[in-house]
């Protein structure tokens, strides 16, 4: 059976450090350790241990509960945030890309536009027709219907 080495301390100094040593040495600090259960889940002794720690405190449990239940509030609201926010930049990129592809259709339709008019003389010549050489307008801003346009006829209504 094999055994575990022993190291043994020992108070004594080397030879010429005997009053060298000015601290008397001092007590350790006993803590008390509790053994863990077989049957005891992680949760419900870290559980015990918070209420054992919070009456020890002159904090009560409750203001430590509402600590925690904000932070956890904090935390869920910065998360959803930081997606929306991401989701929104989503969107704004997908309606630029929109906006773009739709502005080079209509810079396209535009040329297009353009060139038909310009080869429209020249279709309109190929068919046979001629260019005007002079223009007629017509003011209509004194007109005076006629007398006769605002009379009803005798012979309709009897």
């Amino acid at each position: 059976m094999a055994t575990s080495a022993r190291m043994v301390r020992s108070n004594a100094a080397p030879a010429g450090r005997e009053n060298d040593s000015r601290e008397a040495p001092r007590r350790p600090e006993l803590t008390v350790i509790k053994g863990r259960r077989a049957t005891g889940s992680a949760v419900s002794e870290g559980f015990e241990r918070l209420l054992t720690w919070t009456r020890a405190r002159s904090m009560p449990l409750l203001q430590v509960i509402v600590a925690v239940a904000f932070l956890a509030v904090c935390l869920l609201g910065s998360l959803a945030l930081r997606t929306q926010m991401a989701q929104n930049s989503f969107e704004q990129t997908r309606v630029q890309d929109n906006i773009s592809t739709l502005t080079q259709d209509v810079q396209d339709d535009q040329a297009k536009l353009d060139a038909l008019q310009a080869s429209l003389p020249q279709k309109a010549q190929d068919m046979g027709m001629v260019p005007q050489q002079g223009s007629i307008s017509i003011d209509l801003s004194g007109y005076q219907p006629s007398q006769q346009a605002n009379q009803p006829s005798k012979g309709a209504g009897q």
